[in-house]
Parts: structure tokens; sequence; C-alpha cells
């Protein structure tokens, strides 16, 4: 398979997804100098990739599914680590977790029992991924020695809790209309 420029932001993404593993790493021991630089290059990579699927046209069903899961696979595991370092409260970690778990069964069942439907994140799922990002972007720096005022990072519990749960809810309702319409044959 030849590399074509239009897989770019693919490429990108991917490479995104292997800054995982170095970012876990550097968060476990404490590393927070590197695990911000490292969150801070995952950052710029999602907003380049985003920005060239979308002004040249490259947009593609593989990033179209990939990239959502760079985020996610960024942030649950930073959450997880954080947490495990008794930096988090287990009980946020835990609502974000269910959150996730409710979407995607939602989403594998509204497949199996429907059929095919097309990803695509409400506002509040995109307000609560943001929430996520910059809570955890308020921890790291804070954690790198650049402080952040309490407000923000105990403010930032408490919106990300807020938004996890309101766009849980949201899915749910939205996702369970269209589910109950489609098994009752009705109008979408």
């Amino acid at each position: 398979m030849r590399l074509e420029w239009r897989h770019i932001p693919n490429v990108i993404t991917v490479l995104r997804i292997f800054l995982v593993g170095p970012i876990a790493y550097c968060l476990a021991r404490e590393l927070y100098r590197e695990a911000m630089w490292l969150f801070f290059v995952a950052g710029v990579s999602d907003a380049l990739d985003g920005f060239l699927a979308r002004a040249c046209k490259w947009s593609s069903r593989f990033g179209a599914v990939t990239d959502p899961l760079a985020d996610k696979a960024l942030l649950v595991t930073v959450f997880i680590v954080l947490t495990y370092n008794q930096v988090l409260p287990l009980w946020l970690t835990l609502l974000v977790f269910a959150r996730d778990v409710i979407i995607v069964a939602g989403a594998f069942t509204y497949h199996k029992l429907v059929g095919a439907y097309k990803m695509q994140p409400s506002l509040w799922g995109k307000l609560s991924t943001l929430s996520q990002i910059t809570f955890i972007l308020a921890v790291i720096l804070n954690l790198a020695g650049i402080a952040m005022p309490p407000w923000a990072l105990e403010g930032g519990v408490w919106v990300v809790a807020l938004t996890s749960c309101i766009s849980g809810a949201h899915y749910v309702i939205l996702w369970g209309g269209r589910f109950y319409r489609a098994r009752n044959g009705l109008a979408k």
C-alpha cells in the first residue's frame, strides 16, 4: 500500500496513539515535566490532524473512528494513572469510565439490534471531552510545577463530573429514542 498525502491525518492519529504509553510511563514515574511535553505534543497532533482532514478534505472513515478512540485511549489512561497515583479521586475516574462504557455498550447494542449508524458526537459529548482534556491539562501543568489556581483544579473535578453525567444521560436519551423509533417503524 502506497502512502498518499491524504493519509497524513491518519498517520498523525496513529502516532498520537503511540504517545499513550510514554505519557502513562512518565506519569506513573512522576516525571511530570516530560508527561506535560508529551501531552502537549499529543494535543497539537490532535489539532493538526483535524485541521488537515478538514482543510484539505482528507477526511476518512478510518480517521472518523480512530481519532476519537485515540483521544479516549489517552484520557482514560491518564485518568487511571493519576488515580493510581492518588492525584485524582477514584469516584471521578469511575464516573468518566462508566459514561464511556455506557456509550460504547449503547452503540454496540444499537448496531447489533437495529443496524449501522453514523458516529456523531453530540455537543454535550464534545463539552465533556473538552472539560476532561482541559482539566487533565491543568492537573499535569500543576504537577509539572506550573501552579494552577486551586479553584481551577477543584472546580475542574466538578465540571468533569457534571458534563460526564449530562452527556451520558443525553446519549442514553438520544440513542434510546432512535432505538425505540427504529424498532417500532416510526419516522426518524
